[in-house]
């Protein structure tokens, strides 16, 4: 597997980084068998794995850790924070008082002395960026975290961020986890561009859209998922949006059985062919699905295929709004009512 520099870090990491949101009681309940996939994507060459303390209420940090038993050192291990860990109002958020606190939990149930990239899961609209920024420069200052990273951060964000960083000389965010699939193109028209300018890295989520490029939902067999981690309205059959996506997974279908790959290897080759991308993230929940992911890492897709993509899929466009991640703050209704 040919490893990526990430950002200006000097960091080799492979192209796909595992995500292990599936492993506990939001996907496979079975700890053996999600240990089992770690490793065989670590014997595979996988050197990235990224999780979250939110993942099935910590579980999914508590398999990680006990999967990297032995092996921690060869690992480049990202978690993230924010999201509201029980019903304390205190118990979440970019908070210093948060962030102090809740990598101690992180390392306790990853079962590690540091955290080589600890990211904010999404931005804080409540919180100075510099109190966030203050907060996790003592923690790579102390040896806890090595670098930090932000995840659905819009172009403007991503830039007070780094204007912040240098302005009051504090560690900056050397990566950004935004959505990123054939389906969900938003993030080419800015935040990619932006990220390259300051020589981040970008590790993209959901290259699959949600399922939507994994075969799984098409015209003849529409159904929703039942996974309570899906927001419903990314799956409403009847909008004419994800309408619109099907009759896409159709063609797509189609382009990639004319080229010998299957959907996902489409999809996700899609992705990791980017310039701006440094890896993308998959998210298997059994070893079947880890096994169609990784033949996408060395594929190589045609200036045929790519411009054929273009036609269903404009550069820059997202189908349904409801797949972003970002923006929704400031597109509430209280946000723009006069």
């Amino acid at each position: 597997m040919d490893y990526r520099p990430l950002g200006r870090t000097g960091v080799q990491v492979s192209p796909l980084c595992l995500g292990t949101m599936m492993f506990g009681p939001w996907g496979n309940q079975d700890e053996a068998d999600s240990i089992r996939i770690i490793h065989r994507a670590l014997d595979a060459g996988i050197n990235f794995v990224d999780t979250a303390d939110v993942y099935s209420a910590g579980v999914s940090e508590e398999i990680t850790g006990k999967a990297l038993a032995g092996r921690r050192d060869d690992v480049f291990l990202a978690t993230k924070f924010f999201m509201p860990m029980g019903d304390n109002p205190n118990h979440r958020g970019g908070s210093r008082r948060w962030i102090i606190q809740e990598v101690e939990n992180s390392l306790r149930r990853l079962g590690t002395d540091w955290i080589d990239l600890y990211q904010v899961h999404r931005p804080d609209p409540h919180v100075d960026i510099e109190e966030t920024l203050g907060a996790l420069s003592d923690l790579v200052h102390q040896g806890k975290i090595r670098y930090i990273g932000s995840s659905s951060y819009s172009g403007s964000q991503i830039v007070e961020a780094q204007w912040t960083s240098r302005e009051r000389n504090l560690e900056r965010f050397i990566t950004e986890q935004p959505p990123y699939s054939i389906l969900v193109r938003g993030i080419e028209e800015d935040i990619l561009p932006t990220t390259q300018r300051h020589g981040m890295g970008t590790l993209t989520y959901s290259p699959l859209s949600g399922g939507w490029l994994s075969g799984k939902w098409r015209k003849d067999a529409a159904a929703s998922p039942t996974s309570a981690a899906r927001p419903s309205a990314r799956f409403d059959m009847n909008s004419p949006a994800n309408q619109r996506k099907l009759d896409i997974v159709e063609e797509l279908a189609l382009l990639a059985e004319a080229n010998d790959m299957t959907l996902i290897e489409l999809a996700i080759a899609f992705v990791l062919n980017h310039p701006g991308v440094t890896a993308a993230i998959v998210g298997p929940r059994t070893m079947e699905q880890l096994e169609s992911y990784m033949p996408a890492a060395d594929i190589r897709l045609s200036t045929a295929v790519l411009d054929r993509i273009d036609q269903l899929v404009a550069p820059g466009v997202t189908l349904n709004p409801d797949d972003n991640s970002y923006g929704a703050h400031e597109l509430l209704p209280a946000a723009r009512r006069r």
